[in-house]
C-alpha cells in the first residue's frame, strides 16, 4: 500500500468518526450515518490495499 493511499485512508476514517460524533452530540442521525459509512469506505480501502500487497508479495 503506498504512503499516500494509506494516508487517504486514514484521514477519510478520522473524518467519519468525527464525524459520527457530531452527529451523536446533535441528535443528526444523518451525519452519524454519514460518518459511519465514510470508516466502513476507510475499512474496505484498507482491505483492497492489503490485498494488493498480498499479491505482488506472492508474484515475487
Amino acid at each position: 500500500m503506498s504512503i499516500e493511499d494509506r494516508a487517504k485512508a486514514v484521514a477519510k476514517n478520522v473524518e467519519g468518526k468525527i464525524q459520527e460524533v457530531v452527529g451523536d452530540i446533535t441528535g443528526n442521525p444523518n451525519d452519524k450515518a454519514e460518518g459511519q459509512a465514510k470508516q466502513a469506505e476507510s475499512q474496505v480501502r484498507h482491505t483492497a490495499e492489503n490485498l494488493k500487497d498480498e499479491v505482488k508479495k506472492a508474484l515475487e
